[in-house]
């Protein structure tokens, strides 16, 4: 969360497994694609990367992290002022290599 709050893309791309998949919303408004999936490193670069570009101000605060063996769903608000989930599967080295994305209200 502080590497979100400091726009530092570099910082949030640490966390995450090279084999990656996330699935959001954002990724179909953004991209186009249906399923809403991007898979791997260098396409979460992209789409984090115009994320960052689309919300120059964005900050986001905690609300509740919960957590499950291999796992965690971190609930959030968003300045402006939208609530997000993430749940999130670890691989075995505590990287993120699972991520369903989920909005209270459409985000871009």
């Amino acid at each position: 969360m502080a590497a979100w709050n400091a726009h530092d893309l570099e910082a949030i791309l640490a966390s995450y497994a090279e084999d990656v998949e996330l699935v959001a919303p954002t990724v179909v408004r953004r991209w186009g694609r249906p399923d809403g999936r991007l898979g791997g490193r260098q396409e979460l670069r992209r789409h984090f990367a115009l994320g960052l570009e689309l919300a120059p101000d964005l900050t986001m605060t905690e609300e509740r992290l919960l957590t499950t063996p291999g796992g965690y769903a971190l609930l959030y608000r968003r300045e402006n002022g939208n609530t997000a989930l993430d749940a999130v599967q670890l691989d075995d080295h505590g990287f993120a290599r699972r991520v369903h994305a989920y909005y209270e209200r459409t985000q871009d």
